[in-house]
């Protein structure tokens, strides 16, 4: 099985763009973040008539995640547990089921945080908590799963070109990259790092200041497996030529394969 998670910043904006990588790659599973439409508006049969199973959890015009699934979907839940109150579509789960085994897919979209210090960075701290709540419960169940998708974290230097332009940043902040180091610790793995070592590895560049030409890039875009999971893996890249396409968004696709 290969799962891919692609931040599309719009689908409006990617309509072309993401049918056109969905051809190409032959993934069988996707999680989408930013698509950026309510539920009702989401062109589902651009992706059912590929053979996709969707699922979407869509707010208008900001956030909004969705499932692209080729295997079956069963158990699909939206909303990340743990504050009734959040309004914002930043989460959706389903179990997916292979020839062999099931894995728990999770796709994710934590906020952005900036300006940092204020109110957007204490709720992003907040997610985080709960996100790392959400971890525990995944690793309880001793099952496969993944958390997939934009974590708007650069967790080391060397995941930044130019470290010293986010230390300010909420991104990069130290309570930030603490949050995220208590996740993985639990006994996640980040599943590319467990195939490639060093720097200059990014999957964001700004559409600002040349960046992509500069490759002036971050990563922030991570799949997080449990141990079960882990064990299942077989490869893990990012999709990096694809920013240079026409209408690209800022992100591209990670992607890793699994014996499911």
């Amino acid at each position: 099985m290969k799962l891919a998670s692609f931040n599309i910043n719009g689908i409006k904006a990617r309509i072309a763009a993401l049918p056109e990588w969905l051809d190409e790659a032959q993934p069988d599973v996707v999680v989408l973040q930013e698509i950026k439409s309510v539920d009702e508006n989401f062109p589902r049969d651009l992706f059912e008539d590929r053979g996709y199973n969707v699922e979407t959890h869509g707010q208008k015009s900001f956030n909004g995640v969705a499932i692209l699934s080729k295997l079956p979907l069963e158990d699909v839940t939206r909303g990340l547990p743990g504050d009734d109150s959040d309004e914002q579509a930043r989460w959706i789960e389903a179990t997916v089921v292979g020839d062999r085994n099931a894995m728990r897919v999770c796709g994710l979209y934590l906020p952005n945080g900036n300006p940092a210090p204020g109110p957007k960075y204490d709720y992003k701290l907040a997610w985080m908590k709960r996100l790392e709540a959400r971890a525990r419960d995944l690793l309880a169940a001793e099952e496969p799963a993944v958390m997939a998708g934009d974590y708007n974290v650069i967790p080391q230097d060397e995941d930044a070109a130019r470290p010293e332009a986010w230390t300010k940043d909420a991104l990069a902040m130290p309570e930030t990259r603490a949050a995220y180091r208590r996740i993985v610790n639990l006994g996640f793995t980040d599943a590319f790092r467990a195939r490639t070592q060093g720097p200059g590895q990014y999957s964001f560049w700004d559409y600002q200041a040349g960046a992509w030409n500069r490759n002036d890039g971050i990563r922030i875009d991570h799949l997080l497996l449990t141990p079960q999971a882990a064990d299942l893996m077989r490869d893990c890249r990012i999709d990096k030529e694809i920013r240079a396409r026409e209408k690209p968004s800022d992100h591209v696709p990670i992607w890793a394969e699994f014996d499911l």
